[in-house]
């Protein structure tokens, strides 16, 4: 139990450390290809903080893991909603000025709807995983449609500033653009097997590892993302690194883990899991219309939903 343990922490600590480095690197050398800011904020930010769990689940599916890898996505998903805007909400309440973002919310829940829809019949097939991927496909394009067109929105604005206080020079972010993606490689190659390894001596699932230890640890670098941007006053980024986060999330990483290797469902992850993080969907979207803000007692909402769902999840392990 102790190398596997071991293995998942450094895992974890390296998963971290280069993907912060990769989204470094990948958003300055985006600013030095001619990228709009607002591009840089909703594309390689946005997503780009998502490369661990397409890394992991990507790698999961390959191994033979499939739940582990379906665990991932939706686990990451509640995390975002539920532990990070909240605990970010309860320590500075976040404005939501962007009309991008807006715009993003009802998407997400469209998105999150149609997920639902397909794990219906109890299994996600290649048919499905290309569904999720068109989808995607047809979202990215229009992400760069609308940042093209955009003027004077709060997250270009935001990141813009952000790039300029911290400028790379070219040679510098393709290095880390680079070194951080073999690092993401090798570091969810460590955490996948040691998850896996420990959910064998535990007795547990695939799954439910999944969506606790495995969904945290590839969801810190959007912790440390939005604390940051909220830090500075950046409330915009801080969500839209969450909106674009779960999008990624459920269309990107679960289509491919799919794509690789078709799974079967269990139910419970339609009643269970997927049902909480359309909840939650819905939720972020009532708080975030109703005033343009998700206050302090929203914030500690939310995190009471986390830290129930995740002690159920506990419970059932050692049951």
């Amino acid at each position: 139990m102790l190398l596997p343990l071991l293995a998942v922490l450094a895992g974890l600590a390296l998963l971290v450390w280069s993907a912060d480095r990769f989204v470094d690197g990948a958003a300055a050398t985006a600013r030095h290809a001619g990228m709009p800011p607002l591009l840089i904020g909703m594309v390689v930010i946005g997503f780009g903080t998502s490369a661990p769990e397409m890394v992991v689940s990507a790698l999961a599916a390959l191994n033979g893991n499939p739940d582990l890898a379906l665990g991932n996505a939706y686990g990451s998903n509640i995390t975002n909603i539920a532990l990070i805007l909240g605990l970010v909400a309860m320590l500075s309440p976040i404005q939501v000025q962007s009309q991008v973002l807006k715009k993003e919310l009802p998407v997400l829940g469209g998105v999150t709807l149609l997920a639902g829809a397909l794990l219906l019949d109890g299994k996600l097939g290649r048919l499905d995983a290309a569904i999720l991927l068109g989808v995607f496909a047809v979202l990215m394009g229009w992400s760069i449609h609308q940042g093209l067109r955009q003027r004077g929105d709060a997250l270009s604005k935001e990141v813009g500033s952000e790039l300029k206080t911290h400028p790379m020079p070219l040679n510098r972010a393709l290095f880390w653009l680079l070194l951080g993606l073999v690092l993401l490689v090798v570091s969810s190659r460590i955490l996948v097997w040691g998850a896996v390894a420990i959910a064998q001596q535990l007795g547990v699932s695939d799954l439910v590892i999944g969506l606790t230890v495995v969904a945290v640890g590839t969801s810190l670098p959007e912790l440390a993302s939005s604390l940051a941007a909220v830090r500075k006053g950046e409330h915009d980024l801080a969500l839209g690194n969450v909106i674009g986060s779960n999008l990624f999330n459920t269309l990107a990483v679960v289509g491919i883990a799919a794509a690789i290797r078709p799974m079967s469902v269990d139910m419970l992850v339609l009643h269970r899991d997927w049902v909480l993080m359309a909840v939650l969907t819905v939720l972020l979207f009532v708080m975030g219309s109703r005033q343009s803000r998700i206050n302090r007692v929203e914030g500690a909402v939310l995190l009471a939903c986390y830290l129930g769902y995740t002690g159920y999840l506990v419970s059932t392990m050692v049951a």
